[in-house]
């Protein structure tokens, strides 16, 4: 998150890719406070749920994001979908109720832990689409990003060291074990910041709730992937509610296209 708001920062001022624009208000800024909070928590209770849950389970929990990308953009912007949209999203969460049912590995923690990232990550896109795209307020992805960022490191490194209390001994430890250690960090953090700023493009010229689908095209990839590396069981039931919300979100981009 660092190196998102630095990189933003260099690309601003120094390539002058997009202009520099400021924070306009008080309740501007808590918004940008409130999207790195939130941003953050996704984060850390997604990574604590795959503690608890295999990464196929955790993926599919997360395809429900776009139901509740839905139901926020309606709380907060009382924006509409069409009908077949939400119709669409029905077998998305079918199937994972189907799948958590039938999923040998259920760990009641992890999954409440997991719809808490999948719930805060949804929240997050709502509200960065306000950021973006409202009139008063606009702001540029790159902007937004370099203004994000440093709420995020400001809340992220307390937590680690909190959490994960030897977590500088052992990166030290890395470090001088493999000089190639330090350049793994910068290259991932050159990727990350890519990733953030790509996912504000894509909010910005689509909306929260496409962002959301299409990340699910991810996830069924990082289930398949999941089970042949790690090797943990799926039973038939939950290959079946995997399918199921695969299923949907074909049928949610062709009720996209149709709304058209």
């Amino acid at each position: 998150m660092l190196a998102c708001s630095l990189l933003s920062y260099a690309s601003i001022t120094w390539l002058k890719i997009v202009p520099l624009q400021t924070i306009r208000s008080g309740q501007q800024l808590l918004k940008i406070s409130a999207l790195g909070l939130i941003f953050c928590s996704s984060i850390v209770a997604g990574n604590v749920s795959l503690k608890y849950l295999p990464v196929s389970f955790n993926q599919a929990i997360g395809a429900t994001t776009p139901f509740f990308t839905a139901v926020f953009a309606y709380l907060m912007t009382l924006k509409k979908e069409g009908f077949l949209t939400y119709a669409a999203l029905v077998p998305v969460v079918s199937g994972v109720v189907v799948a958590s049912g039938g999923e040998p590995s259920f760990h009641l923690f992890g999954f409440i832990m997991c719809v808490g990232a999948t719930a805060a990550r949804a929240l997050k896109t709502v509200l960065q689409g306000i950021l973006l795209s409202s009139e008063g307020e606009k702001l540029h992805s790159m902007n937004l990003l370099m203004y994000m960022a440093p709420v995020a490191v400001a809340f992220l490194l307390p937590t680690a060291l909190i959490m994960e209390k030897d977590v500088v001994g052992i990166t030290i430890a890395l470090a001088k074990d493999d000089k190639r250690f330090l350049f793994y960090l910068l290259f991932n953090a050159s990727l990350s910041y890519l990733v953030n700023l790509t996912n504000f493009l894509v909010t910005k010229h689509t909306s929260a709730l496409t962002l959301q689908v299409l990340g699910n095209a991810k996830g069924a990839v990082a289930v398949v992937l999941s089970i042949l590396i790690f090797r943990n069981p799926v039973s038939v039931t939950g290959m079946l509610g995997y399918s199921v919300t695969v299923t949907g979100v074909i049928l949610y981009n062709e009720a996209k296209k149709r709304s058209k």
